[in-house]
């Protein structure tokens, strides 16, 4: 066991924890700007209606089938941002967690051939 190959894995274990994190900071601070800009928008703008979860997705599909006003309007932009606000995790962390496995997998298989011509 080499020292130097184990801390290497031991920081290549981490290094997914770290991607993710960064990734999930990053998506929490666009959220609370998006959160800080309602909450000024309920405050000031008398008469704006709240909804939350899967309602802002299914509202989302709904009008770009072509319903209520359809595409590009008011309704429509508020349904994107409700729905951007919903879903940041699973449209950040995930894809980026699985590029960076990959790319793991990837340099391990080119290190194995590195490390076994070193041993030999």
């Amino acid at each position: 066991m080499n020292p130097l190959v184990l801390v290497g894995e031991f920081i290549g274990g981490m290094s997914a924890f770290l991607f993710c994190g960064m990734t999930m900071n990053a998506v929490g601070r666009a959220a609370q700007k998006m959160v800080d800009k309602v909450r000024r928008q309920f405050r000031e703008i008398t008469g704006i209606m709240a909804n939350a979860g899967g309602a802002w997705n299914n509202a989302k599909k709904n009008l770009e089938e072509g319903n209520l006003d359809g595409k590009r309007s008011a309704c429509h932009n508020a349904a994107v941002i409700g729905d951007t606000v919903v879903d940041p995790f699973k449209d950040t962390s995930g894809p980026s967690l699985n590029i960076l496995i990959k790319l793991m997998t990837m340099v391990s298989i080119v290190m194995v051939e590195v490390t076994l011509s070193m041993n030999l």
